[in-house]
């Protein structure tokens, strides 16, 4: 009996003791991608999430769905990359299944370049790098250098007539950008401890993912900053301000980049517009039915509890400071007008109102109302009328204050009551151009290729930001930096070219769930006579 407890107890202590060695050497994927990411300088709004084999690059190989995205120079330069670098015969193994990281951040240049990251295996050191320099390769030519305090190497691509720089960050990780700047931000950087500024995918759905797509919204707006003349550019504003990082994953499609995950508020920073949107339940979105077809860029908004959002809507000015400034201008109104606005506007409000942008720069809001005929004598109480159907508010500021941020752009608009919709526009000229769309159903969802799209998107949502890139290149072309507007010109090989992008948030457990859809324009594509 005694010989069979100290066998016993030293089979248990043999197990445990191997345990615990087990679990030391685990490398999960979840510690491998924290543990490349965290390398990655903190200034990255995109990450692409591949890897480095022989499936990935057949499925995007004979697609046009990256040439379109990024454009063939950099796809070839991508592709040299690989091909003379990281499937060098004394690289390989360290590299082969590997996962790669695009990184895009926003720089005070009129280009843009990547920062590309990857861990070796673990056997991976830089003596085989020092290898490779000393080979007599005439495709490439080595030779290192200090940057930023790291071993690095000049790598001189002969077909490209380009050179790359590559950083040892230490930890058998990699990083390097045909950007000698992009090169030495990676070498310099040093992540803070407590510091998150991506959040990864779960382990089982990353392992079964073909891609994946890391964002950090709040360094968004340092990348439009690169590409736009203008440092305010109104695009995408309201997305731009969302304190949140998100996680997605690829969903394959041939003419198609649909990525899908979730999107996690950052509560250890200011709140923002968006997220007043988290304590609702999605809904299914009608309002986009009646959207002109010169529609250039939109974002809709969905609303389950309108009585939920008025009151967060409320709460949100109290904390920007701004409750004084709209308790005043509605008590302003009640002296004069005798009208208890915005009582009676939150309460005949229904469940959805968008702000978009024509082909025109024309700046319309729409906003769905249970009845429009109560609503109108509100409406003439409070404007200055031209006409029995049009009139401008007296007020500056309302649509701010009664629907909040994305109608900052229309300060003292014009409006119209169409059925159950209140029309806001810039101008009579912007109304009646709208009225003469709802009349003769000139909407986009009549227009080719718009069912097509709108196809891939989820029925339910509560945020919609939508870009018809066809429609919003003479926008582009007017207020993007020269070197980036071609990009977006539909002109220009139709077929390989996209025809919309949507970015849709969907409320979950106080934070979103987000799709991501851009789809190719099919080949038969035809211009739309607007």
């Amino acid at each position: 009996m005694r010989k069979l407890i100290i066998t016993t107890t030293l089979l248990l202590a043999a197990t445990v003791a191997i345990t615990v060695v087990y679990f030391k050497n685990l490398s999960t994927p979840t510690a491998y991608t924290t543990r490349v990411m965290q390398s990655i300088p903190n200034t990255a709004a995109l990450i692409f999430e591949f890897s480095n084999d022989d499936g990935f690059y057949d499925i995007f190989g004979n697609n046009n769905l990256l040439n379109s995205l990024i454009g063939k120079e950099k796809i070839n330069d991508l592709a040299t990359l690989r091909a003379q670098l990281l499937n060098n015969p004394l690289l390989k193994n360290f590299f082969t299944g590997q996962h790669i990281y695009v990184s895009l951040q926003g720089q005070p240049r009129d280009s843009i370049d990547f920062l590309i990251t990857i861990a070796g295996g673990e056997k991976f050191d830089s003596s085989h790098l020092d290898q490779l320099v000393k080979q007599n390769n005439k495709d490439i030519l080595i030779t290192t250098l200090n940057l930023g305090g790291k071993d690095a190497y000049n790598i001189y691509f002969a077909d490209l007539k380009k050179r790359f720089y590559l950083v040892n960050r230490g930890n058998h990780i990699l990083s390097g950008s045909f950007s000698k700047d992009l090169a030495l931000q990676s070498a310099q950087y040093h992540p803070a401890k407590s510091q998150q500024s991506f959040i990864l995918i779960p382990d089982q759905q990353n392992t079964n993912s073909l891609a994946n797509l890391y964002i950090n919204y709040a360094q968004l707006t340092p990348l439009f900053d690169q590409v736009f003349k203008d440092k305010n550019t109104g695009i995408f504003k309201s997305l731009r301000m969302l304190p949140a990082l998100s996680a997605l994953t690829l969903n394959y499609k041939t003419d198609a980049l649909m990525f899908n995950g979730f999107t996690n508020i950052q509560h250890n920073q200011s709140a923002s517009y968006l997220t007043l949107f988290r304590n609702q339940q999605p809904v299914e979105g009608k309002l986009k039915e009646i959207f002109p077809s010169t529609t250039a860029l939109s974002t809709c908004f969905g609303l389950s509890d309108t009585k939920r959002f008025t009151t967060d809507l409320a709460r949100y000015y109290v904390t920007a400071g701004l409750a004084a400034e709209k308790a005043d201008l509605f008590k302003k109104i009640k002296s004069e007008t005798g009208v208890q606005l915005l009582s009676e506007f939150n309460n005949l409000l229904a469940g959805e109102f968008a702000i978009l942008t024509t082909r025109y720069d024309e700046k319309l809001g729409i906003i769905t109302v249970k009845d429009g005929s109560q609503l109108r004598p509100l409406m003439v109480n409070i404007s200055q009328m031209m006409n029995d159907d049009v009139g401008q508010f007296k007020y500056n500021k309302l649509p701010f204050y009664l629907l909040g941020d994305s109608f900052s752009i229309l300060n003292h608009p014009y409006f119209m009551i169409l059925d159950n919709y209140l029309i806001l526009a810039n101008s009579v000229n912007e109304l009646n151009s709208y009225k003469d769309s709802y009349l003769n159903q000139k909407f986009l969802n009549r227009t080719v290729g718009y069912n097509d799209f709108d196809s891939l998107l989820p029925e339910r949502s509560n945020v919609v930001f939508f870009l018809h890139f066809k429609n919003i290149f003479p926008i582009l072309k007017r207020d993007m930096k020269p070197e980036f507007s071609p990009l977006f010109n539909p002109e220009n090989n139709i077929e390989n070219k996209f025809y919309a992008l949507s970015w849709q948030f969907s409320a979950a457990e106080g934070n979103f769930y987000t799709n991501f859809n851009m789809r190719l324009n099919k080949t038969d594509t035809t211009a739309l006579n607007n």
